[in-house]
């Protein structure tokens, strides 16, 4: 059985796509795994279609957990379009939504080929795009984007007008080998964008 939605200290997480531009150097998909910490088998059959997804929402009692998010065990935002139409359904039909929120590296608008920042607001609460690097070197050797250094060109852009659209937007990294002085420029470059940084601690294989 797909795991479409799993539960996560209070909040509900949703799977929708293993697909993912990258190959992170700290990715447990790339040590073979097929789930996280979070639940123990995310790796999809199939991606969930929209009313498929819908229903596995329903089964829940949506209002009882503090937050949605977005996640699973690829790049949400391969299924941009779905997350707005999920979002806007259960907008509709549940009169206590918690807040929603999206895991991203940032790379929609560079994936889809259009601008999707404008298409958040009213919808998604809260981002949390992954920086993982203070300039563009560190960025590609860190996250290995499938197009290189035009990724973090795309995700700086994204960041920037998303914070434009959506109430709170975070820039993460994981503090692997990192110098304090590599998260201060982190910290620095997130706020001049309109974010905040917040530092996950590396949770090793």
């Amino acid at each position: 059985m797909e795991t479409i939605t799993y539960e996560y200290e209070g909040a509900l997480y949703v799977n929708l796509t293993n697909r993912c531009d990258c190959a992170c150097v700290f990715c447990l998909r790339s040590n073979g795994h097929k789930g996280s910490i979070y639940a123990d088998d995310l790796w999809l059959d199939h991606e969930p279609g929209r009313e498929e997804a819908l229903a596995d929402f329903l089964r829940r009692d949506l209002a009882s957990y503090r937050e949605i998010v977005f996640c699973g065990f690829g790049e949400p935002m391969y299924r941009t379009d779905d997350i707005l139409w999920l979002v806007d359904e259960l907008k509709e039909r549940v009169s206590a939504l918690p807040p929603v929120r999206i895991n991203t590296n940032g790379h929609a608008s560079l994936i889809l080929g259009r601008d999707v920042t404008g298409d958040l607001a009213g919808r998604i609460d809260v981002l949390s795009i992954s920086l993982n690097g203070s300039t563009p070197g560190e960025y590609v050797a860190v996250t290995r984007p499938r197009d290189g250094a035009a990724a973090w060109d795309a995700m700086l852009d994204f960041t920037r007008r998303a914070a434009k659209t959506v109430p709170t937007v975070m820039m993460t990294i994981v503090n692997k080998d990192k110098t304090p002085e590599e998260i201060d420029a982190c910290r620095t470059l997130a706020e001049h964008l309109g974010a905040r940084l917040r530092v996950r601690e590396y949770i090793p294989d």
